[in-house]
């Protein structure tokens, strides 16, 4: 039995890499899409539903590992989970068809969203008021290197040795992920504070607090357009407009940079500004991104490199959008729910993940070949995350 030591920070590296891994995971053999449908014979719209299937695991996972960190604490809860998460990594590299290959991905995604909850978690009770929200936004621009190097890592592997290679990084990274965090992650909750919770008067008070369901609602759905594009980016980029696989994972730049920038910007609207209203800021500039990479993807008849870099453009501000206002949705989501923190961030993960997969399962059975599917899909969640934000979700007075 592990001694609980209680309330002591973790380093911030360590911190990063907790809640990245599971980002990394989920991009990292984005480029082999093409190359995994024709190795298993499959459409590219099956091989797309190792990105959904992830998010459905992903969603009971956040789940059952936020309400054991409720009574067994942090640290054990995150390390079983990425025990668990080196298991699927395997089971995806002796995969032999697509449906094992479906089900070692739920299994590593089960394992995996330890990271995010317990991560989130532990940001949550560590911090309060403007200092969350900076630390969030903090955290958010780090992070957009994990799922940003996560296709330039599987864009060179899958492209030189293989799909089967991306699979093997991934076992090596769980058992160095797991030895960092066996070696260096303190338990931050006190023993004292360890309870049974109980699941369904927490969920009570969550499903009928309108302010919360909307944030599951914004966070599920900028999450969703964000690995909705993982999903249909290869097909568009590699297949469409003849990019290799490297020089695809090359464009997780653009991921890290406008993401990066929606941080900064985020954190510098931040001394001026309510989060509420930059939230309705960060969804506005999406939109916009949005709607250019709609009209350019209608004003060429053949795919040229032109069109290929204005689409990219396009992409590049949405995801900006992405970067202000999603720091501040998660910062915000559960601050009236302090008193039992990784249950309910346990139960709200699990909505807003299952929104992911849904989102991802509907890009998947939506592709059709044609450049303006994803652009038109996208215009209309953003519409949806708008009205919902403008309706029920409003700026405080004072920022705490």
């Amino acid at each position: 039995m592990e001694k609980n030591i209680g309330n002591r920070k973790p380093q911030l590296l360590l911190l990063i890499v907790l809640v990245g891994f599971p980002q990394m995971s989920e991009t990292i053999f984005t480029p082999s899409l093409p190359q995994i449908a024709d190795s298993y014979g499959v459409a590219m719209s099956t091989a797309q539903l190792t990105l959904s299937i992830y998010f459905l695991a992903f969603a009971f996972g956040v789940f059952l590992w936020g309400y054991l960190s409720d009574f067994i604490g942090r640290r054990q809860a995150m390390n079983f989970g990425i025990f668990i998460y080196g298991i699927g990594s395997v089971l995806c590299y002796l995969s032999s068809d697509i449906s094992l290959l479906l089900f070692a991905r739920f299994i590593q995604a089960f394992g995996a969203s330890a990271g995010s909850i317990i991560t989130q978690t532990i940001l949550r009770e560590s911090y309060e008021g403007k200092e969350r929200h900076r630390f969030f936004a903090q955290i958010s621009a780090a992070l957009a290197f994990t799922p940003a190097l996560g296709p330039f890592i599987g864009g060179f592997a899958g492209e030189v040795f293989g799909f089967r290679m991306v699979f093997l990084i991934l076992i090596v990274m769980s058992v160095v992920i797991f030895s960092y965090s066996y070696i260096s992650l303190p338990e931050t909750m006190a023993h004292q504070q360890m309870t049974r919770p109980q699941i369904f008067p927490i969920m009570k008070r969550l499903i009928t607090d309108k302010k919360v369901v909307t944030f599951g609602l914004l966070i599920g759905g900028l999450n969703g357009v964000l690995f909705s594009y993982y999903a249909e980016a290869p097909y568009i980029f590699i297949e469409q407009f003849g990019f290799s696989q490297s020089m695809y994972g090359l464009l997780g730049c653009v991921v890290a940079i406008a993401t990066i920038i929606g941080s900064v910007i985020s954190k510098h609207w931040l001394e001026i500004k309510a989060p509420e209203k930059i939230i309705r800021n960060g969804l506005l500039i999406a939109l916009i991104g949005t709607n250019f990479t709609f009209v350019i993807s209608k004003i060429f008849v053949e795919p040229t490199f032109l069109q290929a870099l204005c689409f990219i453009a396009g992409i590049f501000i949405l995801l900006i959008g992405v970067g202000v206002a999603l720091p501040n949705c998660l910062s915000l989501a559960l601050v009236d729910f302090h008193d039992v923190i990784g249950t309910a961030g346990a139960i709200f993960s699990l909505g807003y993940y299952l929104f992911i997969s849904l989102l991802t399962f509907m890009m998947s059975q939506l592709h059709d070949g044609s450049l303006a599917t994803m652009p038109t899909y996208f215009i209309g969640i953003f519409i949806v995350l708008l009205l919902a934000k403008s309706f029920f979700i409003r700026p405080l007075k004072s920022i705490s």
